[in-house]
């Protein structure tokens, strides 16, 4: 079975990565960019010209792209090379409504169709230990989930297509809420003379303890705010929420304020930061 890669940027890298060094026969890759395909091929993978090349060649084909347009190009772009011996697995996170879209499209070519969203960031992509959610048939599911175990050790079907990123989109928004309270009650703390790393110490003993305090306390402490998932990023997912809860007529006004904080933060100019930078526009925003 080969396998084709679309999308090499800083989780597709190292995701790819990961399946060509665990699976067993020729995988293929492809990101315009194309420093980013020597490098892997200098990890074993084969580069292709073009998401087309990749397709025809490829028995699974797997895309990790940013942005709903994005998503809806590459499928597009390979519809005529898809038949029934293919299987598409698209990991972007987009518009579930977008994702279902694209799923009906590539069914109608006989081909197979799941969207599988990851979360963490880079490093649990480095060691193969995303957390991965996925939306289709349960036989496309058990099909595909050998493939998604290369990449993540948490692989669990939230139900027909789209419903996977659907529960992308709910994990990420309350990431970005839980990180709201990190943010404002840790500048708290600070302006009584608490600093962050004891900060977190004492939250770890009560009710309020969370991993992404656990996971960020330090680079938070360090002031390093190197990017495993950007703010840019984020700001797309929390905006597709609020799309999602919309058209659902769900009320969400803890939401609705995580979207202030990442509009502000990309009015600050943070976008391509981390998304924990988004401290700054309670520390300096003001």
């Amino acid at each position: 079975m080969k396998i084709g890669f679309i999308g090499l940027g800083i989780m597709g890298e190292s995701m790819c990565e990961n399946i060509v060094k665990k699976h067993d026969d020729t995988v293929y890759a492809f990101d315009f960019v194309k420093e980013k395909v020597d490098l892997l091929e200098s990890k074993g993978a084969v580069g292709c010209a073009d998401s087309v090349e990749l397709a025809k060649n490829s028995d699974v084909i797997i895309s990790m792209v940013p942005k709903s347009e994005h998503s809806m190009s590459v499928y597009k772009g390979i519809l005529d090379v898809l038949d029934d011996s293919k299987f598409c697995i698209d990991m972007s996170t987009i518009d579930p409504s977008v994702s279902v879209e694209i799923s009906e499209m590539v069914k109608k070519t006989g081909a197979h169709f799941i969207d599988a969203p990851v979360v963490k960031s880079k490093p649990a992509a480095i060691a193969g230990k995303l957390g991965i959610y996925v939306g289709g048939s349960e036989e496309d599911y058990k099909k595909a989930e050998p493939i998604l175990r290369y990449m993540g050790e948490n692989v669990i079907r939230m139900g027909d297509n789209g419903k996977g990123l659907v529960m992308k989109i709910c994990h990420n928004a309350l990431v970005s809420q839980i990180q709201n309270g990190v943010n404002e009650t840790s500048t708290l703390a600070a302006a009584n003379g608490i600093d962050i790393l004891t900060y977190a110490e004492a939250i770890s003993y009560g009710g309020a303890g969370n991993w992404y305090l656990d996971s960020k306390k330090d680079v938070l402490s360090k002031e390093d705010y190197t990017t495993a998932f950007s703010i840019e990023n984020e700001h797309k997912d929390v905006h597709i929420c609020m799309k999602l809860a919309e058209e659902c007529g769900v009320d969400m006004p803890g939401e609705e304020n995580a979207v202030r904080v990442y509009d502000k933060a990309l009015e600050m100019g943070l976008g391509k930061e981390d998304f924990c930078a988004t401290i700054k526009v309670v520390r300096e925003g003001r």
